[in-house]
């Protein structure tokens, strides 16, 4: 039991630890999403020890496992109402600058299509964003994609399809690919029935599997921070971006495009897996910059899929925002210079001529360097 006990704990702390290395390798980066689930197991070891196991084992043990216990519950008390806020709830009065938006990965094997369809018929989204549809699940939401006046689609066999449909007035919509590997995302520059002007982007990255190291994951969220950056419009970022909330390209992405996130101070709101509570994760985000006032923000019903849908009601409304939301924290010195690094890196690795297809901004106005 003793060595049982000992190996356990040092496994823990190997996975635990690997994370901070730095590596974009799968098999290191994959350990940034069971964090729930090594503290539990941290948490077991640290109790048996100290109830099993005596002298300096004992003692060794506890502080090892209890350490790393600390540093996981460190990284998850944000998602969780332990933490301040960044953003109260706004009251619904049927504003016009008001905006529902739904987001499903709809997983491209699932064929409840008539599931989905009720969900944005009850939920009647503005913005809709679908993941992982191939051919047949574009055909079978013909009838529900007819409604919005809308509609993007790159139907895919290889789990990185998508669709946006919107009834808002658009300015601009189109599908990119940011990085090399063609995983699309979206692009639209919409305006509410007030008329008040904001971004959506739509990102789902490929994860850290066999084969996949997190490159041009990690580049497709920093990418889309660095527009928010240069953009004097409100931005809305939505999509499963098979990344852990709570890792640490998470969070430079949140700090770098001085995005708000609704579940910090409120619960993790883990999306995947929906059939497995056991292996749950925050992988599906909803960012938006600091002049949205959010209104409502939760995970609907299951829908067949491995992911829970992201339904969100929100208005474009600085004033208000400012009232109710924290300012976002500055960039610092040292994720600056980590950020740059990271994309020079990933730049010297791009095939020649590519470049990211992402429409270039003026600088934001009410941002100056001095706030970083």
């Amino acid at each position: 039991m003793n060595w049982l006990l000992a190996f356990l704990a040092v496994v823990l702390l190997v996975l635990t630890l690997l994370p901070l290395s730095g590596s974009h390798a799968w098999w290191v980066r994959m350990w940034d999403f069971p964090r729930l689930q090594l503290a539990a197991g941290l948490g077991f070891v640290l109790v048996m020890g100290l109830l099993w196991l005596e002298g300096p084992l004992r003692w060794t043990l506890a502080g090892m496992s209890g350490a790393g216990l600390l540093y996981h519950l460190h990284r998850i008390r944000p998602y969780t109402p332990l933490a301040r806020r960044e953003m109260r709830f706004a009251p619904r009065r049927g504003d016009p600058n008001e905006v529902a938006l739904l987001a499903i990965n709809v997983l491209m094997e699932n064929r409840q299509h008539d599931r989905v369809a009720a969900l944005i018929a009850r939920e009647d989204p503005d913005v809709l964003f679908l993941m992982e549809t191939d051919g047949t699940w574009v055909t079978a939401l013909g009838e529900t994609l007819a409604r919005y006046p809308t509609v993007l689609s790159e139907p895919r066999p290889d789990c990185y399809g998508l669709v946006f449909a919107t009834r808002l007035p658009v300015e601009e919509a189109r599908i990119v690919h940011l990085t090399p590997d063609t995983t699309p995302a979206v692009f639209a520059s919409l305006r509410t029935k007030g008329g008040r002007l904001f971004h959506f982007l739509g990102l789902h990255p490929q994860p850290p599997v066999p084969g996949v190291d997190t490159d041009e994951r990690d580049a497709q969220i920093l990418y889309a921070a660095r527009f928010a950056r240069r953009t004097d419009v409100p931005v809305v970022v939505m999509g499963d971006f098979n990344d852990a909330a709570w890792s640490h390209t998470s969070r430079l992405y949140k700090t770098f495009g001085r995005y708000l996130d609704p579940r910090v101070g409120r619960g993790l709101y883990a999306s995947f897996h929906a059939g497995n509570p056991l292996i749950r994760c925050a992988l599906d985000q909803l960012f938006v910059s600091e002049e949205m006032a959010m209104i409502d923000f939760r995970l609907g019903p299951n829908v067949g899929s491995d992911h829970f849908p992201v339904i969100a009601r929100l208005r474009v409304d600085p004033e208000e925002a400012a009232r109710l939301n924290r300012r976002p924290e500055p960039l610092g010195q040292a994720e600056r210079e980590e950020i740059e690094q990271r994309m020079a890196d990933y730049r010297r690795k791009l095939e020649e001529g590519h470049e990211p297809a992402i429409p270039d901004v003026p600088a934001r106005a009410l941002r100056s360097e001095a706030e970083g």
